[in-house]
């Protein structure tokens, strides 16, 4: 029995991630049942899919956390079709298809759900922000918000999603995104003076960075964007606002406020960036008025989106058959696009075009093999452009 003699902090490690040890503990039992029953040479064909309802009111998400989930399979005795990364899909929408011995599988259909869960949910909810912001910047800020463990793939997906730029350290090493930022209170609080901070700030990182001076810290908002502008001059890039829900009052008069003041000294270069428990009703009401908006917490813990995994397939030694349970559509399914949003979906060997609603639209299979009895046969996309894939989907969204 496990003892906890130090501290510690809790993490499954990439080998237990691999080999299906990170799994639950009624997958496990099952693989030791179908063990003893001789039942271990049985095939499947595995759908994810989403059958509940995309959260926040949406008919709509995005499929992210792709590339993670192949390398979870990669090298091992397995098939996998999928929709590319990036995707933006309706309700019952087959996503990804897994095909090889189900006790081969057992223990990896938590850990793969799971990665496919965490990013769509982060991207799906960065996209849907940034629908509302338009050509205004997204600065994803929310990775505190979460176990360290999953800064990185937090930063992927909210990038994927639509964020213009990702704060976490560890994603220049592992995405090859330069991480973006402003000054944290503490920054203002341990110098005692938000002047002298901002000097500081700046003589370190001029010429480096865009120069975003906090403003809220210790004087009125208006006050403090404006000596911070008389400081640094041509220097300042921006000003951020973070104003505690305790002290803004309504935040667009504070906006107008600040912007008028700027734009009478002379400083209608300087941006204006607001953070702080935003969300897509408040982004709209600044969105006119303000140049970008700095958003943690509501993306980094998104509502799920709660994909499924379910067998709609098997092949018990005589060939495929349909085969699910209630409530599902049996047999695998590949998925026709005419353009984002207008998809048919097809049983795996009906190889009948469907009509597009516009003549001129030619349809697309989407369902790609991506890997072939465990070798990859798929060239993947860069981070960007599954990101502009993702961005060029969002006009046709409701």
């Amino acid at each position: 029995m496990y003892e906890n003699k130090e501290p510690r902090i809790y993490m499954a490690n990439l080998e237990e991630i691999m080999s299906g040890e990170a799994t639950d503990i009624y997958f496990k039992r099952t693989k030791e049942v179908l063990e003893k029953a001789g039942l271990t040479d049985v095939k499947v064909r595995m759908e994810v899919h989403l059958y509940g309802k995309p959260p926040e009111g949406r008919d709509w998400a995005v499929y992210a956390g792709l590339e993670e989930a192949i390398a979870l399979l990669k090298d091992k005795p397995f098939t996998l079709y999928s929709v590319p990364e990036g995707t933006i899909f309706t309700r019952k929408m087959p996503l990804m298809i897994v095909e090889g011995k189900y006790l081969d599988f057992v223990l990896l259909e938590a850990p793969l759900l799971g990665l496919l869960r965490f990013s769509s949910s982060i991207a799906t909810k960065a996209a849907s922000l940034k629908k509302v912001i338009g050509d205004k910047l997204l600065l994803f800020f929310g990775i505190r918000a979460l176990h360290p463990a999953v800064f990185p793939a937090a930063d992927r997906a909210a990038y994927i999603g639509g964020a213009d730029s990702i704060s976490g350290v560890l994603s220049e090493k592992y995405l090859g995104l330069k991480p973006q930022g402003t000054m944290p209170h503490a920054l203002i609080l341990v110098f005692g003076d938000q002047k002298e901070a901002w000097k500081w700030f700046a003589k370190v990182y001029e010429g480096k960075i865009n120069l975003v001076a906090l403003t809220d810290t210790l004087d009125d908002e208006r006050k403090e964007a404006l000596m911070a502008a008389q400081l640094l001059g041509d220097k300042l890039w921006g000003i951020r606002l973070d104003t505690p829900a305790s002290r803004r009052g309504n935040m667009r008069d504070i906006v107008e406020e600040i912007r008028w003041t700027l734009d009478l000294n002379g400083f209608k270069h300087v941006k204006i960036i607001v953070s702080g428990g935003l969300d897509e009703s408040s982004i709209a009401n600044l969105r006119d008025i303000v140049d970008g908006f700095g958003v943690g917490t509501s993306i980094a813990m998104a509502p799920s989106v709660d994909l499924s995994m379910d067998i709609v397939e098997i092949d018990r030694g005589k060939g495929w058959e349909p085969y699910t349970k209630r409530g599902k559509l049996p047999g695998a399914k590949k998925v026709y696009s005419c353009k984002p949003l207008e998809y048919y979906i097809k049983y795996w060997n009906d190889n009948e075009l469907p009509n597009c609603i516009n003549k001129e639209d030619k349809p697309i299979n989407l369902m790609k093999k991506y890997i072939d009895n465990g070798k990859l046969v798929e060239t993947l996309p860069s981070l960007n452009e599954i990101r502009k894939y993702v961005l060029s989907q969002l006009p046709y969204t409701t």
